[in-house]
């Protein structure tokens, strides 16, 4: 009974998913040609059929909510490449529209994997969830084996950093950390900075409780105009930049990778800017 009821509502979800992503959405999701095992997996937990019905709700957001407008997203190149973007809105939004961007605005659809957190796994559910739609642990051999994939990877350098700073820090990119420039050098991959606009007015966070976080081992709690980190509906822009590459090692001492770090944070900055004067309302 439970099986029929999770099938039953998995095609309902499925087709909510193609009714939002348009008549040939099914058919361009053919172009994807994933490896996947008799389970419909593959080597990383990715299932194409469990994500088209588990989108339905963010895609809802992504065309009704968000109403997510996307520029130059056909400078994301075909073959391995690491999406760099600014971070923000309290619970990880942004990560989701980009993904969705990608698989449904992309010529050809892409899937992208975001790195998630290694406490992840140990959520009952959640982390079955995570792997079926393809998010993984973020450590740097898992990196290693879907970039010589060609896969697609979202990374968010600013961290939590990014995530929970607060309303007078809004699209002021916080410090970057090298994983990601390291891990550009040693697979040869190119780096597109992403730019995300509106996100920062999802949630702006007014105070941030840090001894309630810390008693509670979260990395912040903060106070929002809702009072739960539930977002209001700002208009999302996604600014797609120009493939960056770079040579050398990625042993090399920190302070030369961090001048390439700086390039991107720089590119990724003016973008944003650029982004803001562009902007002529929040929620429209």
């Amino acid at each position: 009974m439970f099986e029929q009821l999770s099938d039953r509502m998995k095609d309902e979800l499925r087709q909510w998913t193609l009714s939002n992503a348009g008549e040939d959405f099914e058919q361009r999701l053919a172009s994807l040609g994933r490896q996947q095992n008799e389970y419909g997996v593959d080597p990383f937990g990715f299932s194409l059929d469990y994500t088209v019905a588990a989108i339905a709700p963010f895609l809802w957001l992504y065309k009704r909510y968000f109403r997510v407008q996307t520029f130059n997203i056909d400078r994301v190149p075909e073959g391995r490449v690491l999406l760099v973007a600014n971070h923000s809105g309290q619970l990880p939004f942004d990560a989701a529209m980009i993904g969705i961007s990608l698989l449904v605005e992309h010529d050809p659809p892409r899937t992208v994997r975001s790195m998630v957190e290694k406490w992840v796994p140990t959520l009952p559910y959640v982390s079955t969830f995570m792997a079926r739609v393809g998010q993984i642990v973020g450590t740097p051999e898992n990196c290693r084996r879907l970039l010589s994939a060609d896969e697609a990877i979202l990374v968010f350098p600013e961290g939590t950093r990014g995530l929970g700073k607060l309303w007078p820090q809004r699209y002021q990119l916080q410090e970057f950390g090298l994983g990601f420039m390291r891990l550009a050098l040693e697979t040869q991959t190119p780096i597109v900075p992403v730019a995300v606009i509106g996100a920062e007015e999802q949630a702006p966070a007014l105070l941030s409780l840090k001894p309630i976080a810390r008693l509670l081992g979260m990395p912040y709690l903060n106070v929002t105009p809702t009072l739960l980190p539930l977002p209001l509906p700002s208009r999302y822009r996604l600014y797609f930049g120009e493939p960056m590459r770079f040579t050398g090692r990625p042993d090399d001492e920190d302070a030369e990778l961090d001048k390439k770090v700086r390039a991107v944070k720089a590119a990724l900055q003016e973008m944003i800017d650029q982004g803001l004067k562009e902007r002529e309302h929040v929620f429209r």
